[in-house]
């Protein structure tokens, strides 16, 4: 059992209490934020994967979830900033 494993079982865990939270959120904005850490949770797992299969491919995913993820924060925060107006 390397580094890279431990780190992923602890992504996974992180991954999991966010999906909780996300299902069980008392608040949209709870729920928005714990569906980012969600998704920056499957980023990290793609980026050790990357390192642990040594595929640069996996890293150019990466970058582009990364981008995505950002904008579809932003958006939230515009969304949930409107709602609670």
């Amino acid at each position: 059992m390397t580094v890279v494993d431990v780190a992923l079982g602890a992504v996974a865990v992180a991954f999991l209490l966010a999906l909780v939270r996300v299902l069980r959120g008392p608040t949209v904005a709870d729920r928005a934020v714990a569906a980012d850490v969600a998704l920056y949770g499957v980023i990290g797992a793609i980026a050790l994967l990357a390192l642990r299969q040594e595929a640069d491919q996996l890293l150019d995913v990466t970058l582009v979830a990364t981008l995505l993820g950002f904008l579809a924060t932003v958006a939230l925060s515009l969304l949930v900033g409107r709602r609670g107006s």
